[in-house]
């Protein structure tokens, strides 16, 4: 798989959340790892490191994979339509199912960013994140 096929779904994410983000400042993903997964045919792993400047929100979302959040700095808020609304600090972690949809996720803090690394099992070359419409 060529790099710039790993690397579009990253933009695209990157993309959506730059375009929600507060005071029009760009959330910062980097994408940290990619690996097919040869007992699940036509999955991958992909781990990424996000970046919420200070106010940040994302649009309400899906996924369509398993996601798991590691909080490294900062404050964030998530949540899943049907859950509760949860504040993660340091240390913290949340999931997210493929069948979930995002309906929360923002930077806790006005002032101060926040970073979290997220490693997802996903389907192969389909996008990180798609923007609901319902």
């Amino acid at each position: 798989m060529s790099v710039a096929k790993k690397i579009v779904p990253v933009i695209a994410l990157a993309c959506s959340l730059a375009s929600s983000a507060f005071a029009g400042e760009d959330a910062i993903v980097t994408d940290l790892m990619t690996r097919p997964m040869p007992d699940a045919p036509g999955k991958e792993l992909l781990m990424i490191n996000v970046v919420y400047p200070p106010g940040a929100v994302d649009p309400v979302h899906r996924h369509d994979a398993h996601a798991m959040v590691y909080v490294v700095e900062g404050s964030i808020i998530m949540g899943v339509k049907g859950g509760k609304e949860v504040t993660l600090n340091p240390g913290d972690t949340f999931y997210e199912g493929p069948n979930d949809l995002h309906t929360v996720g923002r930077n806790a803090s006005n002032t101060k960013p926040a970073r979290f690394v997220v490693f997802l099992v996903k389907r192969q070359n389909a996008p990180v994140l798609t923007i609901a419409t319902e």
